[in-house]
């Protein structure tokens, strides 16, 4: 793969990690947020939901990707993109104790998945987390119909929590976005990965 491969693949971890930490930030955004033309949005966190409930995943209080509730108004660029992104977004997350099994309800998801029409596209990312070989971090880049899927699991010790999430971006509607604004959605993620030193 070539150097510029591995920026855009890199920088597609970063902003997939991004969305999963700052969508529950925009959800608590009211207004702008309007459903892309034919996405299909609410069809596709059905399914997600669906899958990730018929793999056992623990009940999650965070609402999901390109949720709406509240009425909060972003505070700053980067959360305005993220309300924008949200627009765009469905899936489903959990952060919060660590779960027994969750890799292989992870896996299981993923078969589910794979069961509704989901292929994976391109090679499944995997990196040590932590200092001490906590774990590992996961993710699998799926696509189905216009919509790029990124599941991801990241056992974190540095939070104390395991981080899953299955969010999907709607391709079309994505292309809205300038690379400053993929930047600025990534960015936050980036700094985080280097001072923990872990997760895709």
């Amino acid at each position: 793969m070539t150097w510029e491969g591995k920026r855009v693949q890199g920088k597609g971890r970063a902003v997939s990690a991004a969305l999963a930490v700052m969508l529950p930030l925009a959800a608590g955004c009211g207004g702008g947020a309007e459903e892309p033309a034919g996405a299909g949005r609410e069809a596709v966190r059905d399914e997600i939901r669906a899958v990730v409930a018929g793999a056992g995943m623990p009940e999650s209080k965070l609402p999901g990707p390109g949720d709406e509730s509240g009425t909060a108004t972003p505070a700053d660029e980067r959360e305005r993109v993220a309300v924008r992104a949200a627009a765009c977004s469905a899936g489903w997350q959990y952060i919060g104790p660590f779960v027994d099994g969750s890799r292989g309800k992870y896996e299981k998801a993923l078969t589910g998945l794979a069961g509704k029409g989901w292929k994976q596209s391109g090679k499944r990312f995997e990196q040590p987390v932590g200092e001490k070989g906590d774990g590992t971090a996961v993710q699998v880049v799926l696509k189905k119909e216009g919509w790029t899927l990124y599941a991801r699991h990241n056992p974190s010790r540095a939070l104390g929590a395991d981080i899953l999430s299955f969010t999907a971006t709607e391709d079309t509607c994505m292309k809205q976005f300038t690379e400053q604004e993929i930047d600025l959605l990534s960015g936050s993620w980036d700094d985080e990965e280097s001072d923990e030193g872990s997760g895709p």
